[in-house]
């Protein structure tokens, strides 16, 4: 009768166990020195081990003839235990027998001396399902156990068992084994079995059974039927051809191509798939490109192993990290959606037409992702049609002083607001000479000069080193000193006219912000204490920005002609 290889392949020796030598160890040198404890708890995934190891220390226990801590497997006892026919080694499964009769009925037995071994075993499979007082009444005697008694608990929800059990127990983990030992293991079964395989073939099978050696033994069982065991035999073993399809169905998403992703959602429907299995295929997909991007020389580890490495390359060349994340999050919502949705089918194609049209402003995610992609394409070189022409970067702090130029007549100058950047010419107004009076001092007299940039309540004229600097040119500067340290979604907007106005008064740089999504980014504590620490560094004293939302559009410039600049005798025209 054939037996399936995870049975027939069952370590019966610690020095058998796969990827847990720490473990294994342990326990050996326990045996060797006698120092055993009454009671034990494994934890660990399924598959790695546990209710194995916990078997193999029933038999060392009880063994006639240990060898270096290893069971003999030839003795009355050791092979009795292996046939399950020692009736002092009881397994019980706690998810069938999880009821405090089941418990109390074990407690009134175990006080017994053992007949045919040294030692009564009880080894209790997936103990975080035994009920509350199915606990209660296991705790006692864990308390108190006779010296005959040894418990082994084994589960894979560390959480669910109360502490006061877990106290009484020597704990011991059992982790994930790693891809290539699977591998390796795998390799060396086949080739006891006479099965072609290859390393390719056995590498994916490792990482599908993602660090669990029972169930990479399964799927190599399955794969058996076929001659020759290579990558896509395990595929079409598996049934993970329908796993390209879910990559075409992602680069049609990727493509922007709503009308082809939908009709191969609904093939897929329509051949059986579940839209929440299917959209769950997706984000895996999304996940492991995303894993390929931002960790590519450690990626073999943590990839599924479901799709082949050009397939996930692909998409994480032609997706910025922000494109995945945002995308990730839209399917992780709607998944959660679907599961209270009276029509999942139409939940799933709501997300794929949202995937494939990507509108702006859904969430931060997604501008976030969209500003990743301008970023990518300017850091590539791509030319940017749309991109608006930006000012160019302020001058140093040192060299301003210069009051803002005059392009022509149709282009005056304003100090209450300042909109876009003067271009540089010749003719521009400078600063007095030493000989000639400064304007400043002529606040009272001359109040029409208002188009000078200064505080509206001068009352001395400033130190000789600070230089009356305009609205515009200021914010410019405090963008450049604060840059490195304000959020990157916020780059776009330092210096940008159409959301950020500028405004000097009283000492205090006022930045009127466009309503709505800007506004509620810049408007916060961190921010803004940010850009105050850069303004007084620029300023050179103490400067406070204040922002509020701009619910008005800056009021338009008023309109001088040289002619009304020339009756002014603090103004010369080079």
């Amino acid at each position: 009768m054939y037996q399936a290889l995870y049975r027939k392949w069952r370590p019966q020796t610690f020095d058998d166990v796969v990827g847990q030598k720490h473990i294994t160890e342990t326990l050996k040198n326990q045996v060797k020195t006698g120092r055993l404890s009454h009671a034990y708890i494994f934890i660990g995934t399924r598959g790695t081990g546990k209710t194995t190891c916990a078997r193999i220390l029933a038999k060392a226990v009880n063994c006639e003839n240990p060898v270096d801590g290893n069971p003999c497997g030839k003795c009355a006892a050791c092979r009795g235990i292996a046939e399950g026919s020692v009736m002092d080694v009881v397994e019980l499964d706690a998810a069938s027998n999880n009821g405090v009769d089941n418990v109390r009925a074990l407690r009134e037995e175990a006080v017994f001396s053992p007949t045919e071994v040294k030692k009564r075993v009880y080894i209790i499979d997936e103990v975080h399902m035994l009920s509350t007082s199915a606990f209660n009444a296991l705790l006692k005697i864990l308390e108190e156990p006779p010296a005959h008694l040894m418990f082994i608990l084994a589960t894979t929800e560390l959480q669910k068992v109360p502490a006061t059990i877990l106290s009484r127990c020597q704990r011991h983990s059992f982790r994930r084994i790693d891809t290539p030992e699977i591998a390796r293991y795998l390799e060396y079964i086949a080739g006891q079995e006479k099965l072609k395989l290859s390393h390719d073939a056995a590498e994916l099978i490792a990482r599908l059974a993602e660090g669990g050696v029972r169930d990479a033994l399964s799927l190599l069982d399955q794969c058996s039927a076929r001659e020759n065991i290579d990558v896509e035999a395990v595929y079409s073993a598996m049934g993970l051809a329908g796993n390209r399809r879910i990559a075409q169905l992602l680069e049609r998403v990727l493509n922007h191509d709503t009308e082809t992703a939908l009709k191969e959602f609904n093939s897929l429907w329509m051949d059986g798939k579940d839209p929440v299995t299917l959209l769950g295929e997706l984000s895996g997909l999304l996940r492991d490109s995303m894993m390929l991007r931002v960790a590519p020389k450690g990626a073999q580890g943590l990839i599924s192993g479901s799709y082949d490495s050009a397939t996930l390359k692909s998409f994480a060349d032609c997706m910025t990290t922000e494109e995945m994340l945002s995308a990730l999050e839209t399917l992780q919502n709607a998944v959660i959606t679907m599961k209270d949705a009276k029509n999942p089918k139409l939940a799933a194609e709501l997300c794929l037409v949202s995937l494939c049209e990507s509108p702006a402003g859904e969430s931060v995610r997604e501008l976030r992702a969209r500003i990743s992609r301008l970023e990518e394409q300017l850091k590539n070189g791509v030319p940017m049609v749309s991109a608006p022409s930006r000012p160019a970067a302020p001058a140093p702090a040192e060299e301003w002083g210069e009051l803002p130029p005059i392009d022509d007549e149709d282009e005056p100058i304003s100090g209450e607001y300042w909109t876009e950047p003067p271009p540089d010419r010749s003719g521009i107004v400078g600063a007095p000479d030493e000989d000639e009076l400064d304007p400043l001092q002529f606040v009272e007299e001359q109040p029409e000069d208002s188009f000078l940039l200064r505080s509206d309540k001068v009352s001395a004229p400033p130190p000789a080193e600070e230089k009356p600097m305009d609205a515009q040119s200021l914010w410019l500067a405090v963008c450049e000193k604060a840059k490195a340290g304000l959020p990157r979604d916020l780059h776009t907007f330092l210096g940008e006219n159409s959301s950020v106005v500028p405004r000097v008064e009283n000492g205090v740089l006022r930045l009127g912000i466009a309503a709505g999504f800007v506004f509620g980014r810049f408007n916060k504590p961190e921010v803004v204490a940010k850009l105050s620490a850069a303004a007084s560094t620029v300023c050179g004293r103490e400067t406070r920005v204040i922002v509020s939302e701009l619910t008005e559009q800056a009021p338009k410039p008023a309109q001088h002609s040289l002619e009304d600049l020339k009756q002014f005798k603090e103004v010369r025209f080079i």
